[in-house]
């Protein structure tokens, strides 16, 4: 990063905590400067994610999809920005474009967070053997042995048990009491799936 850049990074970050300081006493001004500070960084930062949550936490959905469109527009090749436009989608109650924009964000890096939330999406179109698949890579990202969980679950849904049961199994090492929680997630697969409140 060049001098300019570093500026103007610098300059963007100040923005944001100018923002960050006044979204309670004064949105309007805190969306100025944010929009002002989308403009000015150099590269994917802060100000957009600022943006979209000022907006949301106004209640205003749309207009935050408008803000993550925009980290897209200028940031077209950052990971961040276009899992950013996924929530925003998601959020709007988007969920195709969600995907979409899920999937963008894990051409552009493989990462854990995406994946788990494409494979949520496709599990509520009950494209269960796909999301299965993306569970399993969140998994590999570094998603931990809640990607492993919902990957059982998923396999189960999509009719292969055998490769439900291995997931299982897989999960349970990660805990003390790993036979126990397997043994207890087999029998509510079993009963026909745990209900989302009721997962680990």
């Amino acid at each position: 990063m060049g001098a300019l850049a570093r500026l103007r990074a610098g300059l963007a970050r100040a923005l944001v905590r100018a923002a960050r300081s006044r979204e309670r006493r004064n949105p309007p001004l805190a969306d100025r400067l944010l929009r002002l500070a989308l403009r000015t960084e150099p590269e994917m930062g802060d100000a957009a994610g600022a943006l979209v949550a000022l907006r949301r936490a106004g209640g205003d959905r749309l207009a935050a999809l408008t803000a993550a469109r925009r980290a897209t527009e200028l940031f077209p090749q950052a990971s961040d920005a276009w899992y950013l436009l996924g929530e925003a989608h998601q959020g709007a109650f988007k969920m195709r474009e969600a995907i979409e924009a899920f999937a963008r964000a894990l051409d552009l890096r493989d990462r854990a967070d995406a994946a788990f939330r494409t494979g949520l999406l496709l599990r509520r179109e009950s494209l269960h053997a796909a999301a299965a698949a993306m569970f399993a890579r969140a998994f590999a990202a570094g998603g931990g042995p809640e990607a492993l969980y919902e990957n059982a679950v998923s396999l189960w849904s999509a009719g292969d048990r055998e490769q439900s049961l291995r997931a299982l199994e897989m999960w349970g090492t990660h805990f003390v009491d790993g036979p126990a929680r397997v043994a207890d997630a087999r029998r509510e697969l079993e009963r026909g799936g745990p209900r989302p409140d009721q997962l680990p």
